[in-house]
């Protein structure tokens, strides 16, 4: 099914991109009960957020952050 998929995607870097998105969806299906909040936190942050921080974007550290944001 994927290979498929991935002939749609233009080009290599195209393909990349489209993996990445599905790693990220994927990742906040599995961690988290508002997908939606845990991927809007991290595309929001990933641009700016230094490389030696990205620890802060694991999606279970998204989980945390967004649940503590609701409780405060």
């Amino acid at each position: 099914m994927g290979r498929k998929k991935w002939s749609l995607a233009g080009s290599d870097v195209g393909g990349d991109r489209a993996a990445d998105m599905y790693s990220l969806i994927g990742s906040a299906k599995l961690n988290g009960p508002d997908r939606q909040a845990s991927l809007r936190r991290v595309i929001e942050r990933i641009a700016d957020h230094p490389v030696n921080r990205v620890v802060e974007l694991l999606p279970w550290n998204v989980a945390q952050a967004i649940q503590r944001s609701n409780v405060d």
